[in-house]
């Protein structure tokens, strides 16, 4: 049995998951700030934080701290986006560091929007045999870095959107599998879902050069959809691997925490 830190101390709430929606949270999630949340969850109410603080996420030993989130602005259909260089086709599996010089990968992500209420975010699941070891392995806006340190949440880097960083050098040798997703917040409660977004795209970078290793583009776009796994990042007889999943479903992000085994009450 590997011993795995957690950083959360409680389960989560539906209502705590959805309210980071509205609240670009800046600190990573615990009991203070859970209680927080739960006791101001309207737009017109004053910011719990706003009389507090900042405190810098924990993002682990001789790291930088990771940018504060802004919300984005949704992105028009005509602006550019950065070219994809190694396209694969949905369901391809690639062996992302073939040379196994690579030791720290960029995941960016972007998209375009058709109803500018469309606002997507992404998030990213760590696994061991299809579960988070603990809550403190989902890492999104709201929990920046997972408690090894080795997987970071930050938006705004143009020409992408999102990007989750993944230090191969620092990541518990427990995880397996690193699952990617995008979300449309409040999807459910403003009508809102993929038959709404185009040109949704990842692309792998290898941190220390900034080349390419992979891409992908979506190419399916369904009403039915409000959460889009975009792919995953796995391991496979030693090497990681990519696979381009592309599959979308009508959970939001409460769902999704429960089936990755995120505690959600």
């Amino acid at each position: 049995m590997v011993n795995i830190p957690e950083k959360i101390e409680q389960p989560l709430t539906r209502d705590t998951v959805l309210s980071l929606n509205r609240k670009r949270v800046q600190d990573p999630l615990d009991r203070q700030n859970v209680d927080r949340l739960n006791a101001g969850n309207h737009r017109n109410e004053p910011s719990p934080y706003r009389d507090q603080p900042r405190r810098e996420p924990h993002v682990g030993a001789n790291r930088p701290p990771v940018p504060a989130p802004q919300p984005a602005a949704p992105r028009a259909s005509n602006e550019p986006q950065p070219p994809l260089l190694k396209q694969v086709q949905k369901g391809q599996k690639i062996l992302l560091d073939p040379s196994r010089g690579v030791r720290r990968i960029s995941a960016r992500m972007g998209w375009r929007v058709l109803n500018r209420d469309c606002d997507v975010d992404v998030s990213a699941f760590l696994l061991q045999n299809g579960r988070v070891p603990g809550d403190g392995w989902f890492v999104f806006y709201g929990q920046e870095s997972s408690p090894d340190g080795s997987t970071v949440f930050t938006s705004g880097a143009s020409p992408d959107r999102e990007s989750i960083s993944i230090d191969f050098t620092r990541l518990n040798s427990a995880v397996d599998k690193i699952v990617l997703i995008m979300t449309i917040n409040e999807a459910s409660s403003q009508n809102l879902n993929f038959s709404m977004i185009q040109d949704a795209y990842i692309r792998i970078l290898d941190e220390a050069s900034g080349r390419e290793l992979v891409s992908f583009k979506i190419e399916e776009y369904y009403p039915s959809v409000i959460s889009m796994t975009i792919g995953e990042v796995y391991l496979h007889k030693g090497e990681w691997k990519f696979n381009a999943v592309g599959n979308g479903v009508g959970k939001d992000l409460a769902g999704l925490c429960r089936q990755y085994g995120v505690r959600v009450e």
